[in-house]
């Protein structure tokens, strides 16, 4: 009988490392690459989700991160959405899951540094918000709701600073009226 709970608890433990192990995400590597991926190294910066990397034949690409958005430069929270992104991947190997091509010729696509989702840990940083016309991932959904909860990043500023473009406007504005371009035309002083 003694040693009941003590086999429950390895049993117990080998299990969290088993499902651990089998939820692990294989993304490929540059010696072992998989379809729809590119890899490379962190090698730039452009703001809290834009930045580039150079890949093994010594080509950079300009990467969007998918189904997220953050302040943009000069707004609140833009500099350190951009020191967040940098700590996170800036001069490390990462795996790009490819998403799609945006219209100024981005690869649009979910950033792997390890097996760390670039795009879910800037939300959990409160460093960056879900974009809700390109979110696919439900999952990101409850991470913002956490960082909200708990006043990370953008979401400990107050209310007037930390509300999002896309939120703030996209109820008071018809769509035509809510890009980015004509909203910060609106902005400026």
């Amino acid at each position: 009988m003694l040693h009941r709970p003590r086999q429950s608890v390895i049993l117990g433990l080998v299990l969290i490392v088993c499902l651990q192990a089998c939820s692990s995400i294989d993304h490929g590597s540059v010696d072992s690459p998989k379809t729809g991926y590119i890899y490379g190294t962190v090698v730039g910066i452009a703001d809290g989700d834009t930045l580039t990397i150079l890949t093994a034949i010594n080509k950079t690409a300009k990467i969007r991160l998918s189904e997220i958005d953050t302040p943009e430069r000069g707004q609140p929270y833009g500099s350190r959405a951009k020191q967040e992104l940098s700590a996170l991947t800036f001069q490390k190997p990462v795996a790009v899951r490819v998403v799609d091509i945006d219209r100024y010729g981005r690869t649009v696509g979910r950033i792997y540094v390890e097996d760390l989702d670039g795009s879910a840990e800037m939300v959990r940083l409160g460093a960056a918000w879900v974009y809700r016309k390109y979110a696919k991932n439900k999952n990101l959904y409850s991470i913002e709701d956490e960082a909200k909860l708990y006043k990370r990043g953008i979401w400990g500023l107050p209310e007037a600073l930390r509300i999002g473009i896309d939120h703030f406007f996209a109820a008071a504005l018809p769509a035509h009226l809510t890009t980015k371009s004509h909203l910060m035309r609106m902005m400026r002083p």
